[in-house]
């Protein structure tokens, strides 16, 4: 049995021994039985309308529960609706209040989700509208009076943070452009003029518009800025060399020239001004100086005919540059003709630079084949004999390489200039050709030479006789070799020796003048030396004389001479 069962029971019990009680007082007191009956009544009407309003009371409880439930029904409904989630599903066999507090407990909760998410929708609704304005673009397409999802709140987020990035890397970018932009209206002294310039420089850097179209203005204007800045920079560079053309032509002092240093470096708007000042000074002191300009520039293009090789005839072909009637015509034919070469080395300075590091490697390596024929080079301990050797090979190697890198830009130069390129008025690759010919020319006359030098040293050894020469040997330390000298025992006869093999020496007094070319002999046995004729003979008729030599030599030696005849010596027995 329910507690409110006994309780129920036991106020049953109580209400009889109430009335139980009455009953008692009312026989005590000896009421009649019409007033009990009326008495008894009042109680009874009493303890109903007690109860009638006890049961009202909790009727009208379960109907408010009931409405209660039915309300909640309908707005869990609308909230799961708005905040797109799936129907509350109830728990069955409860109560009516248990029903009532379940459904009241999660309309609470989704009302309360709802509030946040409106509030998160507001936050975020009115930071994207800061951004907007700051980047002039569109709103998100979010109704702000509808409540968002949970996916809808984490892309408004994305977005809000893709623009606040975006914001950022557009305030950076106008910062560096403004920053820009005012250094080069700083450059060219100007001022902001329309209204779009003064926002950008004069307003608050915050306060401007950070749209595309502004960037994209801000970048043109910029663009326009540094084209102008560019075209000044350029005149004054233009100006600059022309007053440094005009200095060194006029010889103007260097004190003079570094009073005025400054403006050859800046190239704003005061130093155009003064730059162009000082150009009409220096041309009105050209004029004044006529001859000495002139003079000047023609020592200019000498140098450049000298660096683009131009031969006589080409160089002839300017007429002016002889003419000594110093006017303003004559002046302005060379400053136009000295633009006309620095155009022409300009644009083939690389071809010029590269026959001018030819003739550069061609020189050393000549330099070097000459030491090669020096004898002290060997007595060099420093370690140069084996560098020169090295560099030398070094460049015995490069040379064709870069003849042929030479060869290829001179046949494109021709293809496309349709004339022939010309160093010194010769044909650069014959030039070469003839040089190596040269070289090889000269190589073979000085092997020649050295052939016939040595002829000429074994002649005068057999006709006069002379020590053997053996190379000296390196010893080793600490041991010595006695010198050993044959001894041949000689009788001279007083008032009767002569040349030794003068038989010999007769028969090559013709061999002798053709090998040595130097000298004929005398009478007294000595040579008389003659001016070195021109190295006009060839390989084969030196050959043919040395063979000739040597073919009269063997004879000689297997005649029946005294096999002890040493050193011009000759022993009689």
């Amino acid at each position: 049995m329910r507690k409110s069962e006994v309780l129920a029971a036991e106020s049953v019990a109580c209400l009889n021994k109430a009335l139980c009680h009455l009953k008692d007082i009312w026989e005590e007191i000896g009421i009649p039985e019409d007033q009990r009956l009326q008495r008894t009544n009042v109680v009874k009407n009493h303890i109903k309308g007690l109860l009638d309003m006890m049961i009202t009371e909790e009727e009208s409880l379960r109907t408010r529960l009931l409405s209660s439930i039915e309300a909640c029904r309908k707005q869990l409904d609308t909230l799961c609706l708005e905040l797109q989630l799936p129907p509350f599903e109830e728990e069955r066999s409860v109560t009516v209040l248990q029903q009532e507090k379940e459904i009241r407990t999660q309309v609470e909760v989704l009302v309360k989700e709802r509030t946040q998410r409106m509030q998160q929708l507001k936050a975020l609704t009115e930071r994207d509208q800061d951004l907007c304005d700051t980047l002039c673009s569109d709103p998100y397409a979010l109704d702000p009076n509808a409540v968002p999802s949970l996916e809808q709140l984490d892309g408004f987020r994305q977005r809000i943070a893709s623009q606040t990035t975006e914001k950022e890397r557009r305030h950076a970018e106008f910062v560096g452009i403004k920053r820009q932009i005012i250094l080069c209206m700083d450059d060219l002294d100007q001022l902001p003029e329309t209204s779009f310039e003064k926002d950008v420089v004069c307003e608050d850097q915050e306060a401007f518009c950070l749209s595309k179209d502004n960037i994209a203005s801000l970048k043109l204007l910029l663009g326009q800025l540094e084209e102008r800045k560019a075209e000044n920079q350029a005149v004054c560079e233009a100006h600059r060399e022309k007053i440094q053309e005009l200095w060194d032509r006029l010889q103007v002092p260097q004190e003079e020239r570094e009073l005025f240093s400054e403006h050859m470096v800046a190239s704003k708007k005061k130093n155009l001004d003064a730059l162009e000042a000082e150009g009409r000074r220096l041309m009105e002191l050209k004029r004044l100086n006529m001859r000495n300009v002139t003079e000047a520039i023609r020592s200019e293009i000498a140098g450049l005919w000298e660096k683009c090789f131009f031969s006589s005839d080409q160089q002839q072909a300017f007429v002016p540059y002889f003419s000594n009637d110093f006017t303003e015509e004559l002046l302005g034919l060379h400053e136009a003709e000295i633009l006309r070469l620095k155009q022409h080395y300009e644009e083939h300075k690389e071809l010029f630079e590269g026959v001018h590091s030819w003739e550069e490697s061609w020189r050393l390596f000549l330099e070097l084949e000459e030491k090669a024929t020096d004898p002290s080079r060997f007595t060099n301990r420093g370690g140069n004999l084996l560098k020169e050797e090295k560099q030398k090979a070094e460049l015995h190697k490069s040379l064709p390489k870069l003849e042929k890198k030479l060869k290829a830009q001179i046949d494109a130069w021709e293809q496309d200039q349709a004339r022939e390129f010309l160093v010194n008025g010769q044909k650069f690759l014959q030039f070469v050709e003839e040089q190596w010919e040269l070289h090889h020319i000269k190589k073979e006359n000085e092997k020649l030479e050295r052939q016939l030098k040595k002829s000429k040293q074994i002649e005068v050894d057999m006709l006069y006789g002379t020590a053997v020469r053996t190379p000296t040997k390196r010893r080793f330390l600490g041991t010595t070799t006695p010198s050993k000298t044959r001894k041949v025992p000689s009788v001279r006869t007083p008032g009767r020796s002569k040349p030794p093999l003068a038989g010999l020496q007769e028969r090559n007094k013709e061999n002798m003048g053709q090998v040595t070319g130097l000298g004929v002999p005398l009478q007294s046995g000595g040579f008389k030396t003659l001016a070195r004729p021109q190295r006009n003979f060839s390989i084969n008729s030196v050959a043919s004389t040395y063979s000739e030599f040597a073919r009269d030599l063997s004879k000689a030696t297997n005649t029946k001479s005294k096999p002890d005849i040493l050193n011009s010596t000759i022993a009689h027995h």
